[in-house]
Order: C-alpha cells, then structure tokens, then sequence
C-alpha cells in the first residue's frame, strides 16, 4: 500500500494545489476523442455478432437493453474520467489503493487475457479481410493486422492513433448505420421495442448485449487516453463528460443499427448465421442475395473497421495499463520513462499482443487457456463497478467530485447486473 501511495503522489499533490483556481476548458466537438478511440475499441466483431443474433432469434423485443448498455458505459467510463482528472491518479492507483489484492487479480487477467485476445482480434479482423478478397488466408491477414498494429502503436504517437480511431469509426457509422437505413425498418416495432421485455430464455442474452456496448478492460483504459490527451485536471471535466457521452451515443447508434440489420434481414425471413464472427460473413451473403455485391462489401468493410478499431486501442490502451501497472510494483515516479507510452514496459506488452498470439492462430486455441481467458475477463466488469463505487464515495475521490446519490444508484444496478452476468458466465464455461 506505500508503494501505490508514492506512485503519483507528488504530480497528486501538485495538480490539487491548482485544481480550484483552473477555469473550466472550453467544450469544443474538435476536443471528442478519448471517448471515441474508447468506445471504438470496445466495439468489435463479439459485439456486432451478440447484437445481430438478437436481431436474428428475438426481432426488435431487445432494442432497449442496447439503449440500456449505452447508458451503463456512458456511467461507467465517466466514472473512470472523473476519478482520473479529479485526482490526478491512474485508475490502477485507485485498485492499488484498495489494496494489493487487486494486483493478484490484474497480473494474471491482463497475461492471460492478452494472450487470447490478440489471437480472436487478429483472427476477426483477418476474417473480414479475407472475406473482402476471396480466396485469401484468413491466417495471413490475421498475422499481417498484428504486424500492423504493433507498427502503429510501437512509437505511441497518440495523436496518430486518435485520428485513425476516429476514422474507423467514421467508416464504421456510415457503412452499418446507412445500410439498415436502406433495409427501411419497420417504425412501429422499433417503438415496441423501446419497451422493455424479456422473451423467455434470453435474460442472460439480456445482460451480454447490455454489456456488449463498448468493452471490458478498454472502459478502465479511457483514463490512459485522457492523460496522453493532455486532460489532466478538473478543468477538463465537462469536457470529459461531453467527450464520453459523444462517443457512447455514436457507438449506441451504431451497434442499434447492427440489431436492426438482425431484425430485418434475418428474424423477419427465418434466416439463421453463425454464431461467432463468422456470422458477420453469412450476414454480407444475405446483404450480396438482397441487395447485390456491392453493399455486400460495403458491410465488410464496416466489419472490418469494427475489428480493426478494437485491434488498434487494445495494443495502445492496454499496453500504457500493462506499463503503469509494473510502474507501481516498481515503486516507480509518474511519468518515467518506463511506463510511458513508447516506454519499455508499454512495448513488452505490445511484443506480448502480438507475437505469442501468433502462435495460437497457427497451433489452435487450448482449450484450457480459453477458459481461463473467459473467467478472468467475466470478473473484470463487477470488478470496475464495484471498485468504482467505492473509490468514488470515500476519502480517494474529493468530496467535491465523488458519486451522488442517483449516480450511486445507477452504478449499483450495473455492478448487480455484471454480477449475475459473471455468475452465468463461469457456469456455462463449466
């Protein structure tokens, strides 16, 4: 506990002392990008398969825990925001602070989950790629999107990064969002849908899409981008929170017109896909045998711009976790070069992303380290409500900046939520 109440201490004390005395900075839709690269992230292949096979089995019955899950992210990660710029702190601070427990957690979570995770991002972006171009290796795609993204991430030039996320995200929104528009949506089932129900035996499909609106250990990752953003004071909080509900808000839409596509294409004509990312194929032949060939691709193109994105903030937003979490073992000053972005310990995860990973996409995923993988990363969202709740309503947080009473509320519902989604998650794994 000493060791994480040095680390960031004096750069704490220093930001407290000019905290009242910063005016608020200006809002501006030029400063929206933390948000994004976060939100982008958290949207990948998983989500827009979980999305549209609730478009294929339930029609429009789950549109509200979409609405529902944009909101949960839009608490979560404004949370993670203002903890960040109201202390000065990183959020693996925060944990360190609570105790050193949640170093025993982090160490094998973030190992294990990397692992696995650049082997399924690669394997998904690789999968629209070789769908884009007929007859090409999937697996060679894959290994050329690690390639890539170790490439764009190695130097850690933030702004370069942000640009590109915001970009996808751009192709992304137009592709998906302008071909459910073109499948003309039945208005008066979207109204039904807004009212929430719950079919029988999908509660815990409930909660995954609920859950599936941008992202696990990426939520955690957004108070990374706000510092290498520059936004490292209270100053910045309503940019922040603009910032973050900008960015959920474009997600929501986006993964909404996903359902949509589910809806109408698939529940309405009894038409089954896959259930893994390999449904997003079956899903362009539909669009190829309605529409023609050209909106086929048009849709893998948005596919791949999904998992890409997410390729892309993994390998930077997870790698300045990975730095800052071996900054406090090591009892190490904020900002050393270590743990900063381009810094030994960020590039020690980046070659971990993405070269084992290759391994597994040529040997097969082992069983054992899936399961392993998919425990881990069912805690990991309890753990970020839980852990905010506290921080957030104690002496960690001041008082200024700490939860009132309908946030609290909110964020106990959602940790409750992410509980029972834990729960059934290690159930089914066994």
């Amino acid at each position: 506990m000493s060791q994480s109440n040095n680390h960031n201490g004096a750069t704490s004390a220093e930001g407290q002392q000019t905290h009242n005395s910063e005016p608020q900075a200006k809002v501006k839709w030029t400063l929206v990008g933390p948000g994004l690269v976060a939100a982008a992230t958290g949207v990948g292949a998983a989500d827009l398969v979980a999305t549209m096979i609730a478009g294929q089995r339930y029609g429009y019955a789950l549109l509200w825990a979409v609405i529902v899950g944009t909101i949960m992210k839009i608490v979560l990660v404004e949370g993670v925001g203002r903890y960040s710029l109201a202390t000065g702190n990183t959020m693996f601070h925060g944990w360190r602070e609570l105790g050193r427990w949640t170093s025993w957690y982090f160490a094998p979570y973030i190992v294990i989950w990397g692992l696995v995770y650049g082997a399924a991002a690669m394997s998904g972006t690789g999968l629209a790629l070789s769908a884009l171009f007929p007859g090409t290796s999937l697996t060679m795609w894959a290994i050329l999107t690690g390639v890539l993204c170790f490439a764009l991430t190695w130097l850690g030039q933030y702004q370069l990064f942000e640009k590109l996320a915001a970009i996808l995200v751009g192709i992304m929104f137009v592709t998906v969002v302008g071909i459910a528009a073109i499948t003309a949506p039945n208005l008066p089932e979207i109204l039904r849908g807004l009212v929430p129900t719950i079919p029988d035996g999908s509660f815990v499909y409930v909660l995954s899409i609920a859950g599936g609106v941008g992202g696990t250990i990426t939520l955690a990752a957004y108070g990374y981008w706000l510092r290498e953003k520059k936004w490292f004071t209270p100053k910045w909080m309503k940019v922040m929170r603009m910032d973050n509900s900008v960015a959920y808000a474009v997600t929501g839409i986006f993964v909404l017109a996903t359902l949509v596509l589910g809806a109408e294409l698939l529940y309405s004509a009894n038409v089954a896909v896959s259930d893994n990312d390999q449904g997003l194929v079956d899903m362009a032949d539909v669009l190829e045998a309605r529409y023609g060939t050209f909106i086929s691709k048009w849709f893998i193109v948005g596919f791949f711009s999904a998992a890409f994105s997410s390729c892309l903030g993994v390998w930077n937003g997870v790698s300045l976790m990975f730095a800052d979490y071996v900054g406090h073992l090591k009892n190490l000053p904020q900002g050393h070069p270590s743990t900063s972005t381009g810094g030994k310990y960020y590039r020690a995860y980046l070659i971990w992303l993405t070269f084992p990973p290759m391994l597994l996409l040529l040997l097969g995923k082992p069983t054992g380290l899936i399961i392993g993988y998919g425990v881990l990363g069912a805690f990991f969202m309890p753990f970020l409500g839980l852990t905010l709740l506290v921080l957030l309503n104690t002496k960690h947080t001041p008082k200024e900046w700490r939860n009132g009473w309908f946030i609290n509320t909110l964020m106990g519902i959602i940790s409750a939520a992410f509980v029972y989604l834990c729960v059934s998650q290690v159930a089914g794994l066994f």
